[in-house]
């Protein structure tokens, strides 16, 4: 999959289901940095106070990404619940993704295997009926025209779904355009053609 254009989550997700007398509630956001993913566990956790438990894992990446995870057994036997929901975040085919396992103990012990298939299960519910919305890598750049020239540079940078971003005048229209980064060849190139090769590119 591509690193460039990958699912995310569009919004907040949550199924729950009852196993054997416990009370499951996973709750799946967006997180594109560790930050954003423990701020949106603090909020979950903040929700179900009184919950027995409040497990995590998060993917602040592309999918499949290892390198900014994290994850926790918030009080579970070690590896029985932050580690399978990270492996199910791991091998979802969604990045930037975070969930929240929320427990209420029914009074019937699961054993270690019945948690991990627990919680693990959540998290892959939630992922198979989870909104998502593509994400787009966009390299941010000012492109210098004369005004003649403002128009038809917006017209065929929204052909290269390019997204404006920002606007200042002066002696010559400046425009902050947020680019594909695997077009940014193609977006010089269609500059040069809309300005006879004098607009200037600056980046962003």
């Amino acid at each position: 999959m591509s690193q460039e254009r990958y699912p995310v989550p569009a919004k907040d997700h949550r199924v729950e289901e009852r196993i054997r007398q416990s009370r499951f509630i996973t709750t799946v956001g967006r997180a594109e940095t560790a930050e954003d993913a423990r701020a949106f566990i603090d909020r979950i956790r903040a929700e179900f106070d009184d919950a027995t438990h409040n497990c995590w894992a998060f993917v602040a990446g592309p999918p499949g990404s290892t390198t900014d995870v994290g994850m926790s057994d918030d009080g579970e036997p070690h590896a029985t619940a932050g580690r399978p929901m990270l492996e199910a975040l791991v091998h979802a085919d969604v990045g930037e993704v975070v969930a929240v396992v929320t427990r209420y103990y029914g009074g019937v012990k699961l054993g270690k295997g019945g948690l991990q298939r627990a919680y693990s299960g959540g998290v892959r519910e939630a992922l198979a009926s989870l909104p998502v919305a593509e994400r787009i890598h966009r390299s941010e750049v000012w492109v210098t025209v004369e005004y003649a020239e403002r128009d038809p540079m917006v017209r065929t940078a929204g052909e290269l779904d390019a997204v404006l971003v920002d606007e200042e005048y002066g002696e010559h229209a400046r425009l902050k355009l947020a680019v594909p980064s695997r077009k940014l060849g193609e977006f010089r190139h269609a500059v040069a053609e809309v300005t006879g090769g004098k607009g200037r590119i600056e980046p962003g």
